[in-house]
């Protein structure tokens, strides 16, 4: 069986001369504190799957693509396996918090996302695996 591929966002912004990076608490207890992220299409490039997934599960619009900064692949909880890539973004005048319903429909259908931003002072848990390159945002 392939790997599933899947994109993740580091979503940054500069605050007050610090990187901050973009995270939401999922409505789901169990789901815990992400980044945003998606699965990429049937002959769909990762660039695009990511600008799109960000596009769907933010609502943002103005965001600049910087670096895919990393690729791996990961055993996920149901024991398939994700070829994972990890991309940078920037944005400027976005909002401190905002709540948004994911436009991509599949199970995020009638979720609303709360979302905020982290600084690497924050003692904020990530879910397994989304801040598994967080250190390369905040070197």
């Amino acid at each position: 069986m392939n790997p599933i591929k899947k994109v993740y966002g580091y979503v940054t912004r500069m605050k007050e001369g610090e990187v901050e990076v973009l995270v939401f608490q999922h409505p789901m207890v169990d789901a815990g504190i992400q980044i945003p992220k998606g699965t990429v299409k049937f002959n769909e490039d990762t660039k695009s799957a990511v600008i799109r997934e960000m596009e769907e599960e933010t609502g943002l619009r103005n965001l600049l693509v910087e670096d895919l900064i990393a690729e791996d692949f990961w055993k996920n909880d149901d024991g398939l396996i994700h070829n994972r890539f990890f991309y940078k973004f920037t944005v400027k005048d976005v909002e401190e918090r905002w709540d948004y319903q994911p436009t991509g429909g599949g199970e995020e259908e009638g979720l609303t996302f709360h979302y905020f931003w982290i600084s690497s002072n924050n003692k904020v848990e990530l879910i397994r695996g989304h801040g598994d390159y967080l250190e390369l945002i905040f070197d």
